[in-house]
Parts: structure tokens; C-alpha cells; sequence
């Protein structure tokens, strides 16, 4: 098809840029499968994203060429997929391609029968042979050729691995567990084991930020399991996987030392490092952990914040900046999906610099700036260099025998010059779509972020975020799971609910806004009713969504978390809130029969983990019952701040709504309406026993230190500093 195919009307980004391949490509649906059916012939399923490098490779390569086409168009009918848009199609076929090989990635690239079922599978295939990777056209001739002249052994295959990728689906559906804390100590041995004592991490390269097994070891006490996490994100963002010109990073690194990154930028991966880094800051005091959080926010306003009455762009210099209070913010703030890799088909050309190009760039700080980020000529990426920090500001102060704050003032302005001066360059582009799930991961790492950091900017642009989820991706009581040019699509799934859910959680623990708790909890109730196995754990598809081969669970943390283990966690948190005993066994029984499968594989099965000793815990609750925004109350809270590790349920009766006076926790008090509009009482329950109540700040500090709590930040939670 030479003048366009079936994707040009596509909301994905991605398949629109196939819209003109020559290739005859259909999008996932009915009628691909129809055609294959009627006219007998295999289908051939390419999965990819719109910022991933190795799909428009592969794309220039052999998608655009006409014979290729041509080979594709006679003996398959070709799908193009956005995982992205359609998680739940990837999951199933990516698990396919790794039983069939023992690996994975994107492109993703799988042969079907008329039926779906898979039956051969690989990732990026060249043009041409090359030692041990067969070329693209060989591999369509050996795959058509198979299904031509031995369908029935074909079918036959096929059918027994949809038969496995079924078996794997219900092999954590057990129904047993060991105590999580045992597990948790044999997990941390093990990462102990797998470091890079050099270079941070856990094993060799490439090197993927470990994001949910970095969020396990912080959310657990102990100065063992924090320096371990600290090692790892110190040395991250000290690599080029970090834009230290920008403040983003980049997905993963090629090297085992984080300096040469593979260069597509995700929000998903950004909202986690804002959450750990704002989370390692609060627990070590280390200001420069903070500055790097800080450094996220301002990436995330710069490049994929936009607001959907506006003109579509990321909001850039016209959101407000560190210590403002959100004002200049539009009252929805969405969130595009990510940066692409390359720029005029050049990887990483807006990020590296040669020397020269360094060199004037910054001016009198030339040599500074050499020294500082460690360029050098020439340089180690196709003669460029990929910024790093290869001298502290400590260290370049002593060696300039300077204060270090002059030094620190110094490297602000050279970074802003470099910065200034690579805006002048092609940007990349901006996969503008949006996602519900990783805006719901990015708005609960906000919230978080700004409630350990006390930033009122991070809350402003959380509360801006979910009043977009709201008004674009929540109707008549469902999510969606895109949102591009005023168009949503897709229809929710579990990991839109469960993001979603949780970031509003946060939202509400850092606020304490009605709205966002009530909305929560019905998110949660949807899960529980719509994505739930009767045989324990949660689909990742609901009941009522077109069936796939398989119907799957996320199990696992991939790109982002545990989907499984995300569903359990939010029903989990609003069966405690509403006191719902069943719901609550049903969460529980959804981490049933995980403890293996940790041991086996941790940073895989890290959320698991840490939702499983969540739950094992004991049930702690601290409620304040009065007047909402009183001085008493934020006296009361700041104390309470120095102690929120995040485990326990926190509510506030206000008396405001009637929904909550149908709380079961709520019961005997809330407030009088006639006791005064400034009396305000904390209730303070761990293990089942709860503390007398109390109303005064020393009171209430006494009623913790009475029930076991420990100090849970080493920063003034107030200001935000040590």
C-alpha cells in the first residue's frame, strides 16, 4: 500500500508513524484476525513504542523498504502494536517470545496463527545476516514456508505453548506464604551478593535503574538496607543515564559504570526515581539526593507536563519553580509519555557534546567545565561525550581552593549556559499521549516527593495532575487508559486502576482532601469486583474486556510495577479504610504463594515483597478528628510528619461529608460541632490497642513514643532540610 495503510486514522502515536510503511498493516483487532481466518495465512505481530530507538531502526531498515513489504504483504497479514497503548497484548506475547527464546524486548516481533496463538518469535531482525542473527527476509520465508508446508505441526506447537503460557499464568496462584520479614532478610543477602562493589547496581550490563527493589530497601528500617539503596542512586545520578544539563534520566545505561545511556526518556522511569530519590533524601539528609529530586520535577515540568485546554506543549518555563506555591499552574496539568531516543535519526545527538562544542558553550568556565563533567576528546560515544559528573563540587572546590557554595553557584550558572546553548539544538520528539497509569505513578511520586520534601509547588502539580485524570480519563465510572488531542481510548486496565488508586492515596495521606481518599476508594472497588480471580491474585485485563489468548496477571516489575501486586495494595488499603474484612482476605491472598518466586528472582518480585510486609505488619492507624486547616491541626500534623513512613492508615473526620460518617472508623469520633471550631483530637492505634486520645503536641508525641513509633525522616519535615 504505497500511499498509507489502516493506522493513519490511529490515535497511538507510534502507529501513526507506520501510517505510510508500504507494509499492509492492521491494527490489533477483529478484523486482522478475520482476514488471516478467511484467506488461510499466518499473522505477523510487531510490538514497539514511539521513543524506542531499535523500532525505528528496524522500521527504516525493513518496514519502509518496498521488496520487504512486498514479502510481508503476500504471505502475512501484518498487526502493528503500541505496547504502550496496549499493555495487555504485549504481556502475553512477550512471555511467549521469552519461553520461546529466553529473552525479550522491542521491537517485538511474534508469528501467529489465524487463532492467535503464537508460534515463532523473536525482537529486531537486520537486513542482512550477521553472525548468529539471521536476516528479517529469512526469517518471513522460514516462518511462511513452516506454516505453508506443515500447519499441522505448526498448529500443534502452537497450541502447546498457549497451554504453558497458561500454566505460567496460575503457577503464584498457591495458597501459602512464609512470615515476609524472614524473606525480606534473605532478600537483602541476596542483593548483597549481586552489587557492583565499583559502580552501584545490581549486576552487569546493560544496567536498568532497579527502581521498585530501591523503593523495597527504603521502605524498610535499618542503616544496612539504606546504604545499600543509597550506593545505587548516588552513582545513578552521578552517570550519564542522569541529564545533568536537564535533570531527567534516561531509561538505562549500556555500561556498567551508568555513563552511556540508552537515550529515551519515560515518565514512568521518572516518576519512580522522584519518588526514591525524595524517599533517600528524607531517610539520609543528603542534600544533594534532594537536588536531584528537585532536578526530576523541574525535567517533568520542562519536557512532558502540558496542559490539555492550552496548546498541547510541556509547560516548560511557565510552571512555577522551587518554594512557590503552584499558582502559575493551569488548573489540569497532564502528563506526554516520554522523549524519543533520536533526533533526526541520530541517537543521543541532542545530549552528547564534543569538547569543542563544550568548550564554547561555557565560556570562561571552559576548563571548569572539562573537569566537571569529565569530557574529554575524543569521546567515548562516537567521539562525543555523554555529561557525567567526574568531580564533585566538594572535591573541585578544594582542588580551586574556593567555599564550596561559590563553587556550587559557579557550576549553576555553567549548567544553565549549556543548557541554553543545547536548546538551540533539534529536540526530540515528544510521544504525546497520555497514559492513565504512569500519570497515576507520576501523580502518587509527587505527592510523595512533596510531602517529604514539605515542597507546596510538587503538591500544587499533584492536585493539578489528578484533576486531569478526572476530567479526561474518568467517565461514568470507568478509566481509560490514553488520552491524546481530547480523544480517549482504550479502556482502563488493572494498572490504570491501581496507579491511579495509590497515587491518590498518597495524595490524600500528604493533603488530607476528601475528594481524593472517596475517589480512591471506588477505584479500589472496581478492581475488587471487575479484575479479580476467584482463584486469588487480579487479572490484568477486566471481566468484561475483549478476551486475549491468555488472560494475564502482572506479576512481575518490568518497565514499571507489579501490576498484581498494585491491585492488592490499594484494595488492601481501602478494605483497612472502610473496614472490610473480606476484601481485605482477598488482597492478601493475591501475594499467597509469592515467597519462592521472591527468592528466586528479588528484583523482579521486589513490590511483591514490599506490599507483603506491608500487610504482615501491624495494622497501625492514626486518625485526627476536627477542624480541617486549624492551627491546631498543623500542629498536630507537623509532628506527625517527623513519624509518616507511609505504613500506616492516616484519616482525617472532618465532619464534612456524609461519607464520612458511614466509616466504621469514624464511630464515636467525630468531631462536635458544637466543641469549637479549633478542638481537634489524635487517635493513635497500633497492633489492634489503641492510645488514650490526645490533643496537645506533647500529648500526641507521648501517645507515639507510648506505642513503639520511631522517627521516620532525618530531615525537619517542616522546612524540608536537616
Amino acid at each position: 500500500m504505497s500511499e498509507g495503510n489502516r493506522l493513519a486514522h490511529e490515535a497511538s502515536p507510534y502507529l501513526r508513524q507506520h501510517a505510510s510503511d508500504p507494509v499492509d498493516w492492521y491494527p490489533w483487532g477483529d478484523a486482522a484476525f478475520e482476514r488471516a481466518r478467511h484467506e488461510g495465512k499466518p499473522l505477523l505481530l510487531s510490538i514497539g513504542y514511539a521513543s524506542c530507538h531499535w523500532c525505528h531502526v528496524m522500521a527504516r531498515e525493513s518496514f519502509r523498504d518496498p521488496s520487504v513489504a512486498r514479502l510481508m504483504n503476500e504471505r502475512f497479514v501484518n498487526v502493528k502494536v503500541d505496547r504502550e497503548e496496549r499493555p495487555d497484548v504485549d504481556a502475553v506475547y512477550m512471555a511467549a517470545v521469552q519461553a520461546l527464546t529466553g529473552h525479550g524486548g522491542w521491537p517485538l516481533t511474534v508469528a501467529l496463527t489465524p487463532e492467535g496463538r503464537p508460534f515463532y518469535g523473536g525482537t529486531y531482525f537486520p537486513p542482512e545476516e550477521r553472525p548468529g542473527v539471521p536476516s528479517f527476509t529469512r526469517v518471513l520465508n522460514a516462518v511462511a514456508e513452516a506454516w505453508e508446508t506443515r500447519r499441522r505441526d505448526v498448529e500443534a506447537s502452537a497450541a502447546e505453548l498457549t497451554a504453558a503460557l497458561k500454566r505460567m499464568e496460575a503457577a503464584l496462584a498457591a495458597d501459602d506464604v512464609g512470615p515476609a520479614s524472614d524473606l525480606a532478610e534473605q532478600v537483602v543477602e541476596r542483593l548483597e551478593a549481586l552489587e557492583d562493589p565499583h559502580h552501584g547496581g545490581f549486576g552487569a550490563a546493560p544496567k536498568f535503574p532497579p527502581h521498585e527493589t530501591l523503593r523495597l530497601l527504603l521502605a524498610q528500617p535499618g542503616e544496612r538496607r539504606l546504604e545499600l539503596a543509597l550506593r545505587v542512586l548516588r552513582a545513578m545520578a552521578r552517570g550519564g543515564i542522569r541529564d545533568q544539563l536537564g535533570g531527567g534520566f534516561a531509561r538505562y545505561a549500556v555500561d556498567a559504570e551508568w555513563r552511556v545511556p540508552h537515550f529515551e526518556m519515560m515518565l514512568y522511569d521518572n516518576a519512580a526515581m522522584l519518588r526514591n530519590y525524595a524517599t533517600a533524601y528524607s531517610r539520609s539528609g543528603d542534600h544533594h539526593l534532594r537536588d536531584v529530586a528537585y532536578g526530576i520535577v523541574g525535567w517533568l515540568q520542562d519536557a512532558l507536563a502540558f496542559d490539555p485546554d492550552a496548546d498541547g506543549r510541556p509547560l516548560g518555563a511557565r510552571a512555577p519553580r522551587r518554594g512557590g506555591e503552584g499558582g502559575g499552574l493551569p488548573q489540569e496539568v497532564g502528563f506526554f509519555s516520554a522523549l524519543d531516543a533520536d533526533q533526526q535519526g541520530q541517537e543521543g545527538a541532542y545530549y552528547v557534546w564534543t569538547e569543542a562544542e563544550l568548550r564554547e558553550a561555557a565560556g570562561a568556565d571552559a576548563d571548569l567545565a572539562v573537569e566537571r563533567f569529565g569530557v574529554v576528546t575524543p569521546g567515548p560515544f562516537e567521539g562525543a561525550n555523554v555529561l557525567r559528573v567526574a568531580a564533585t563540587s566538594e572535591a573541585l572546590a578544594r582542588r580551586h581552593g574556593v567555599p564550596e557554595a561559590e563553587l556550587r553557584a559557579r557550576l549553576d550558572a555553567l549548567r544553565e549556559r549549556l543548557r541554553v546553548a543545547r536548546e538551540r539544538r533539534p529536540a526530540p520528539a515528544v510521544d504525546d499521549k497520555a497514559l492513565a497509569s504512569w500519570n497515576g505513578l507520576t501523580l502518587g511520586a509527587l505527592a510523595t516527593a512533596g510531602r517529604l520534601l514539605a515542597e507546596p509547588e510538587m503538591l500544587a502539580l499533584a492536585r493539578a495532575n489528578a484533576r486531569f485524570i478526572q476530567a479526561r480519563l474518568w467517565h461514568e465510572g470507568r478509566l481509560w487508559h490514553m488520552w491524546r488531542q481530547g480523544q480517549r481510548s482504550v479502556e482502563g486496565l488493572l494498572e490504570d486502576y491501581a496507579y491511579v488508586g495509590l497515587g491518590l492515596l498518597e495524595l490524600y495521606r500528604a493533603t488530607f482532601e476528601n475528594e481524593w481518599l472517596e475517589w480512591a476508594l471506588e477505584l479500589a472497588a472496581v478492581v475488587s469486583e471487575r479484575f479479580h480471580d476467584p482463584a486469588g491474585g487480579y487479572f490484568s485485563t477486566a471481566a468484561d474486556m475483549q478476551r486475549l489468548l491468555v488472560r494475564p496477571k502482572g506479576y512481575i516489575d518490568a518497565a514499571t510495577p507489579s501490576e498484581n501486586a498494585a491491585g492488592a495494595e490499594l484494595v488492601w488499603w481501602a478494605a483497612r479504610y472502610e473496614s472490610d474484612a473480606a476484601r481485605q482476605r482477598q488482597a492478601e491472598a493475591a501475594l499467597a504463594g509469592i515467597s519462592p518466586a521472591v527468592l528466586q528472582a528479588p528484583q523482579a518480585f521486589s513490590s511483591s515483597l514490599r506490599v507483603l510486609l506491608l500487610m504482615q505488619g501491624a495494622p497501625r492507624e492514626v486518625i485526627f478528628a476536627g477542624a480541617p486547616r486549624s492551627q491546631a491541626l498543623e500542629e498536630l500534623l507537623a509532628e506527625w510528619r517527623r513519624f509518616d513512613d507511609g505504613r500506616a492508615l492516616v484519616l482525617l473526620l472532618d465532619g464534612s461529608t456524609a461519607w464520612q460518617a458511614g466509616l466504621p472508623l469514624a464511630e464515636g469520633r467525630l468531631p462536635d460541632p458544637g466543641a469549637g471550631g479549633e478542638r481537634v483530637t489524635a487517635y493513635v492505634c497500633r497492633g489492634g490497642t489503641c492510645q488514650l486520645p490526645a490533643r496537645e503536641p506533647e500529648a500526641f508525641l507521648a501517645r507515639l513514643g507510648e506505642g513503639g513509633w520511631e522517627v521516620a525522616t532525618a530531615i525537619d519535615t517542616a522546612r524540608g532540610q536537616r
